[in-house]
């Protein structure tokens, strides 16, 4: 079940139904766990999908600056609102991009309250999700029936983010929200810690998205094979020293880290056979998969990835590709789908020996039985039920 409390504020307000309201990453810029879930309810849920901002720690260069520039881009040119193709209708508010001041966090507050009031035009919301603590001080300000903290990761933890902000923010959330969701078992304890219990609900994967059609990707060409893939943000979180070990033994191919860059080790930098594409658009990694000697997720053993339920794993499970992964509490229970290692040395001989042997029958068969359980269309039913408090 998941955890509730009574509705904060006694009923009062517009009483027109108005549509789900979500908070989380910008719509459409990369495929969220809760991007997935919310496309898959569109046909049943009208939704207003609020982008937000002000998560990272302010930074004049690097990735901040070109996340800054793409946040003003999209308020100067898409204006306030718009709606997606096969999508909600978005709401791009202006921000201020920090919450580690009272004023900062009262601005926010103040945009955040005054853009949505006047997209919901009088209308109640029957539900809020939110994916991010940043809307902590908005919970009983909104003509809103029921708030649920949708908890995805220990954003406290992430490198780049405001942690101290984030986890300030989030301690006063949970104790706000009427209910709570989280993506893993662990994050469910982190929350037990604040002293609010929460439902569970696993990341989900579209089966058939993961079937290649089309012909490897531009990014992909001149790309000496095999290809040994990881996708996904390039950043600290990945283990230097296990990709090292795997450069330094790979007498061919190309070993192949697809995804945007947010500040990675410039060690990266000195490894041979190390190549970077910069990002791959979502609809093309069936066929980066499909090209893929072996796909791996190389993170390092750190608080933050130890709360992590990477999307990409089950993703690199569909694509039928051999797959070595760092053993995680998110990896762990895969370990009869996919080679789950603990050492530098283990990880490099785990890619080498899949190289030459590809993927084993029992771990096709075990992919085969587990993942179809594990549909976007089934995670998208439990999350609506848990979400409106019916289950």
């Amino acid at each position: 079940m998941i955890a509730e409390t009574a509705r904060r504020d006694g009923g009062q307000g517009p009483t027109e139904e108005g549509p789900w309201l979500v908070f989380s990453d910008d719509w459409g810029r990369h495929p969220s766990s809760c991007q997935h879930l919310i496309r898959h309810l569109l046909p049943r849920h009208s939704v207003l999908w609020v982008n937000t901002v002000g998560t990272r720690r302010p930074s004049l260069g690097g990735y901040g600056l070109r996340r800054g520039v793409e946040k003003v881009s999209g308020w100067l040119l898409r204006r306030e609102r718009r709606r997606s193709e096969a999508g909600p209708v978005v709401l791009n508010p202006v921000m201020w991009p920090s919450f580690r001041s009272a004023a900062g966090r009262g601005l926010n507050r103040w945009l955040l309250e005054r853009a949505v009031r006047r997209a919901l035009g009088g209308r109640r919301a029957p539900v809020a999700i939110t994916t991010l603590p940043i809307v902590a001080d908005l919970v009983g300000r909104l003509a809103v029936d029921r708030w649920v903290y949708y908890c995805v990761d220990d954003l406290s933890k992430w490198p780049g983010l405001d942690g101290q902000a984030l986890e300030e923010m989030e301690n006063e959330l949970v104790h706000r929200v009427d209910g709570i969701v989280a993506v893993s078992h662990r994050l469910a304890a982190r929350l037990a810690q604040l002293g609010r219990s929460s439902g569970v609900l696993s990341h989900g994967v579209d089966l058939e998205h993961w079937v290649a059609r089309a012909g490897p990707p531009v990014e992909l060409a001149g790309l000496e094979r095999p290809l040994v893939v990881f996708w996904g943000v390039v950043d600290r979180r990945l283990e230097v020293a296990w990709l090292e070990a795997l450069a330094h033994r790979l007498d061919r191919g190309t070993l192949l880290l697809a995804g945007p860059s947010n500040d990675p080790d410039p060690a990266l930098a000195r490894l041979p056979r190390l190549a970077r594409s910069g990002p791959i658009p979502y609809d093309r990694l069936p066929e980066v998969g499909r090209e893929a000697g072996v796909l791996i997720m190389p993170y390092a053993d750190l608080p933050v990835t130890r709360a992590i339920q990477p999307l990409k794993l089950k993703e690199y499970l569909a694509t039928g590709r051999p797959t070595v992964v760092r053993s995680l509490p998110a990896t762990e229970p895969w370990a009869d789908c996919c080679d789950v290692v603990a050492t530098a040395e283990a990880f490099a001989d785990g890619v080498l020996e899949r190289l030459a042997t590809g993927l084993p029958p029992a771990q096709r068969e075990a992919r085969r039985r587990r993942l179809v359980q594990e549909s976007w269309t089934h995670k998208a039913q439990l999350f609506e039920t848990m979400v409106l408090g019916t289950s």
